[in-house]
């Protein structure tokens, strides 16, 4: 009888299209088999879920590590995109410089130079900015910034900044305290290289010669010695020739001078030039920085070395 029934219980589960195994093993019962059938099912839809849930989560990780808009945040660094390194210069604190009481001071910190800006001279007490040699590698580059691009510009946010027209027919040069060609790694630094808060009146004849010959040594020695902190401006007389278009409200410096302090190696100097042709090789016009500080008021840090001279240690 047993027997019977099970037969008959198997042919119904046929008919209603249940699979049901072929036997029924020792004292299990058709309603165990069944219930361990459909927790079976269950976990392997429970398991295939959780693999495609955890696929979905690393394709949306990639998708958020590489998304356009992640990207958006590297800079790009001049026509090379590149993602090096720069070095913040408004939290160097070797570059500050400390101006004497009483001269008009207006600190500007832009993304690759610190101008120490003179409102009531109208050009820069000092330009100060650190330079390594993965900058330099960047603006020597094919595909640097062409400073052709570039026009002079006044700082809209400088009250007190020139116009480019202002130097029309003074007889001296828009001349860069920071040089545009440490500059051409990138659009930003160019453009703000090119506001006239980072110029002074410079004689045309020494801007373009030998100022322009000192400049691009110290960018060489930037990728020998792998960092530099490069401080320039003006020395000005007691009473200052003045120039301007409509105002003369713009002084004309006596002198330049150049510090670079190079970190890695322990070593300092200083350059003065006269505004005015300046024949003869550097080896003329090196000076301590001690001597920058002595003609100009200005402080430098004490990391510096202010007795330095050696100008073979350079060359």
């Amino acid at each position: 009888m047993k027997r019977i029934v099970k037969i008959w219980i198997l042919v119904a589960a046929m008919v209603m299209g249940g699979a049901l195994p072929p036997q029924v093993m020792g004292g299990d019962t058709i309603s165990t088999q069944w219930s361990a059938q459909a927790k079976s099912k269950k976990k392997k839809k429970k398991d295939k879920k959780s693999r495609k849930s955890r696929k979905s989560g690393q394709s949306r990780s990639k998708s958020a590590k590489y998304s356009p808009s992640s990207l958006a945040s590297v800079p790009a660094i001049g026509k090379t995109q590149s993602a090096a390194a720069v070095p913040q210069q408004s939290s160097n604190a070797m570059l500050a410089v400390t101006i004497p009481k009483g001269v008009s001071n207006q600190v500007l910190n832009y993304q690759a130079i610190r101008v120490n800006f003179n409102p009531t001279l109208r050009i820069p007490n000092c330009v100060a900015y650190e330079l390594t040699a993965t900058m330099v590698d960047m603006a020597d580059a094919p595909g640097h910034e062409n400073r052709k691009s570039y026009n002079y510009a006044r700082d809209p946010n400088v009250k007190s900044c020139p116009e480019n027209w202002e130097y029309r027919g003074s007889g001296y040069s828009r001349g860069h305290m920071a040089p545009a060609m440490d500059m051409r790694w990138g659009k930003t630094p160019m453009a703000e290289c090119f506001y006239m808060t980072n110029m002074c009146p410079q004689d045309i004849k020494l801007n373009n010669d030998h100022w322009r010959s000192l400049e691009e040594k110290v960018h060489r020695w930037a990728k020998r010695d792998k960092r530099l902190l490069i401080f320039t401006g003006p020395i000005m007389g007691k009473s200052p020739m003045m120039i301007g278009k409509e105002k003369k409200n713009i002084a004309v410096p006596d002198a330049f001078f150049k510090v670079i302090y190079a970190p890695e190696k322990g070593r300092a100097i200083a350059f003065i030039y006269d505004n005015k042709p300046c024949p003869g090789g550097i080896t003329k016009y090196a000076v301590t920085v001690a001597e920058v500080e002595r003609r100009t008021g200005l402080t430098f840090s004490s990391s510096i070395p202010k007795r330095q001279c050696n100008i073979n240690d350079w060359l």
